[in-house]
Parts: C-alpha cells; sequence; structure tokens
C-alpha cells in the first residue's frame, strides 16, 4: 500500500492582510496548504522550510516589491524553479509586463480577481505537482522493488553455493561409504559403515523436506491437520526429536509447563516441528555444557512458549532479519551444521499458519537467545473449528 502523499503548499504574498484573506478563500481545497506572508522577507522566510509548488505574489509591496523578491527566488537554487503568478492592481503595460516575465513570472492576475481564473490557473499547478509527486512515488518504488529484486537474486546465489555445499559433503560419503564397503576387508565394519551412511542419508533427507517445506508454505499448498491437542504432548513430540542434539552437547536441559492443561487447535506435527527446530538451534549454538530451556505461560487466550539458552547470541543487527530465508549469523557457520538458514524462516511461516506470533530477543554475542513463540488457546470443551 502506497503512502499519502504530502500535501501541496502555495505561497501568498501581499502586504495587506484582507488580500491574503480574499485569495486564500478562493483557493482553498483539500490537500492544499497556503503559507501566507505579508513582506518579501517573511515569503523568503517560509520557502527556506517549505517546498512550493506556485508563488502568488502581489507587485507593489514596500521595501521589496514583487519583482524583487522574484529575482531573488531565480537567484537561489532551492527556489529557482517555483512558477511564479503575480497580482497586480496597477497597469499592466508592455515595460511591466516585461520585467516580471524576466525575473520568472508564468502568467498576471489583474485586480479586481475573476474567481474561476483564479482557481483554473491554479488548478493546473496544483495537478502538475500532484504529477510530479505521483511520479517521485513511483520511481522511489520501482527504485526499492529493483533492489528486492538485487536482493533477492544475492541471496538465490548464496543460497544456491550454501545448497551446493551441504549436499556435497553428504553425498562424497555416500560414495565413500559404498567404495568401502565394496572392499574385502570391509565386512568387519559393514555394520559401522552402514549405520554412518544411513545417518548421512537422514541428513540428506531432512535438507530435502526443509527446502520443500519453505516452497508449500511459501505457495500457499501445505496443509495442517487440525486436531484438539494438548501442550504437553507437542513438547513431549519435540523432545523426541530434540533430545538427541541436546544430550550430545552435554546441555542441561530444563522445562516449566502450566499446572493446568493446556489446549491448542493445531497440527500436532508442525506444532512440534516448531519447537524441535527452535531446541536444536538453542543446542547447536550453545557451546558444550550449556543451559537449554523451555519456559511455557498462560497469559490470556494466549501461551506464550520461551525456549532460551545461554549460548552465543545473536548481534542486534541480525535480530531484525533472522527470520529472513537463508539469514544465518556468519561467525556461527560453522555451528549450524549443514545448516541452509531456512529453518526459522519455516518456523516464522508455521507460527503464523498457527495464527501464532514469534519474537527473538538476545543481549548480543555471548549472551544467549530466547524465542518466543505465542499461539492461541482453547478450551477442550469447545469445538473443533471447521475445516
Amino acid at each position: 500500500m502506497s503512502e499519502p502523499m504530502a500535501p501541496v503548499n502555495f505561497l501568498l504574498v501581499d502586504d495587506l492582510p484582507a488580500n491574503l484573506l480574499a485569495l486564500e478563500a478562493l483557493l482553498a481545497r483539500e490537500g492544499l496548504v497556503l503559507l501566507k506572508a505579508n513582506s518579501g522577507e517573511e515569503a523568503l522566510e517560509l520557502l527556506l522550510r517549505h517546498e512550493v509548488a506556485l508563488a502568488f505574489l502581489d507587485v507593489q509591496m514596500p521595501e521589496m516589491d514583487g519583482f524583487e523578491l522574484a529575482e531573488l527566488m531565480r537567484g537561489n537554487e532551492r527556489t529557482r524553479n517555483v512558477p511564479i503568478i503575480f497580482v497586480t492592481a496597477g497597469s499592466t503595460d508592455a515595460q511591466r509586463r516585461f520585467r516580471g516575465y524576466e525575473s520568472g513570472a508564468v502568467d498576471f492576475i489583474q485586480k479586481p480577481i475573476e474567481p474561476a481564473i483564479l482557481r483554473h490557473k491554479a488548478d493546473v499547478f496544483f495537478d502538475l505537482y500532484r504529477q510530479r509527486q505521483q511520479i517521485a512515488a513511483q520511481r522511489d518504488e520501482l527504485a526499492r522493488a529493483a533492489a528486492a529484486l538485487r536482493e533477492a537474486d544475492r541471496q538465490k546465489d548464496r543460497f544456491l553455493a550454501i545448497l551446493a555445499h551441504e549436499l556435497r559433503n553428504p553425498v562424497a560419503a555416500l560414495l565413500g561409504g559404498l567404495d568401502l564397503l565394496e572392499r574385502p576387508r570391509a565386512a568387519a565394519r559393514g555394520d559401522e559403515i552402514r549405520g554412518q551412511m544411513q545417518r548421512t542419508l537422514r541428513h540428506l533427507a531432512r535438507l530435502v523436506e526443509d527446502i520443500l517445506d519453505v516452497t508449500r508454505v511459501s505457495e500457499g499448498k501445505i496443509s495442517l491437520k487440525i486436531e484438539r491437542t494438548s501442550l504437553a504432548d507437542v513438547v513431549a513430540s519435540a523432545l523426541d526429536v530434540s533430545r538427541h542434539t541436546i544430550e550430545t552437547e552435554g546441555h542441561t536441559f530444563e522445562v516449566e509447563l502450566p499446572a493446568d492443561p493446556v489446549w491448542l487447535d493445531g497440527d500436532l506435527t508442525r506444532l512440534s516441528q516448531i519447537l524441535a527446530n527452535l531446541l536444536n538451534n538453542a543446542a547447536k549454538y550453545t557451546p558444550p555444557g550449556g543451559v537449554v530451556g523451555l519456559k511455557a505461560r498462560c497469559v490470556g487466550e494466549q501461551v506464550e512458549i520461551a525456549i532460551s539458552d545461554n549460548g552465543v547470541g545473536i548481534p542486534a543487527d541480525l535480530q531484525p532479519r533472522i527470520f529472513d530465508i537463508f539469514a544465518q549469523v556468519d561467525s556461527h557457520r560453522n555451528r549450524a551444521r549443514g545448516g541452509l538458514g531456512i529453518g526459522l524462516a519455516l518456523v516464522k511461516q508455521l507460527v503464523a499458519l498457527h495464527s501464532g506470533t514469534i519474537a527473538v530477543a538476545s543481549d548480543g554475542a555471548g549472551q544467549g537467545t530466547t524465542f518466543t513463540v505465542s499461539l492461541p488457546t482453547v478450551r477442550n470443551d469447545s469445538p473443533l473449528p471447521a475445516a
């Protein structure tokens, strides 16, 4: 949605307040701001503070007349191109008109003013200025779109490079395993080699599934199996997936759930995927022997699930972009262990599909991280939403 355009400013300059009021009454319209000045000096002050689409200058003013003011405006870079209409009660002989046009006038209006003519002339400049504003807004929008396309292209190239790297290693490991199995002396180590190959294949399958999940969600092709489930079951399912990673790193795991059951309407598999991804991240980005926690509390009709760690933390400048696809902290890549930088983007999308929100908080490098997922709760005796 485009932002509303700024109002258009007209400058009215006349040493007689009654004339300014009359001009204001004739010109008033929506989207137009009329800046009034009783002298050339006041007009110059206003021109320093405001961008003006049109200036009505009274010719006959004491100290600085309209011609002198126009010449000063033409000599200033900021006001050089402001259209000027002179308003005069005196005669407009050829000499006066020549001086007026020489000092930058686009037109003369004779007093007494004909209202319809005045409004028509003003409307022309109002519309021209609006068109310039629209062109400038379209130019800025195109520039933003071009920048977004360049960033998307950069992210695509970055993703392909990361994907190629992450696929190359497990594929090489699988080829190496097959080569070992074909050797005569490999029989004694067959089970060990096959176990390594199975783990590598599971890793490959996870990478592919993550990519497919992001694509499905982005294209609106993912379907949720909505059922009544308890938060305790979601947490237990997530722990089944992430417990090995937490224990392998020697972390202490702390969990705190509400005493009373908390009920959710959602896809149990996807909800547990959200928490498991966050728990695995916390385990991976925390040095061995750290603390990973999951704490849930009910706030109104929402449950807030905070997954925290005392690990490497997230720099403040990256936090607003941490849920962008492929976003990773460069200094943390050695801890990603085969990650493509799409996990948090997928988590955010899955949370949104469950009408929830997710937020991140970190005091910076080495200060740990907390991700907080907020999901709507339901009463266990309430009906399931219609499919």
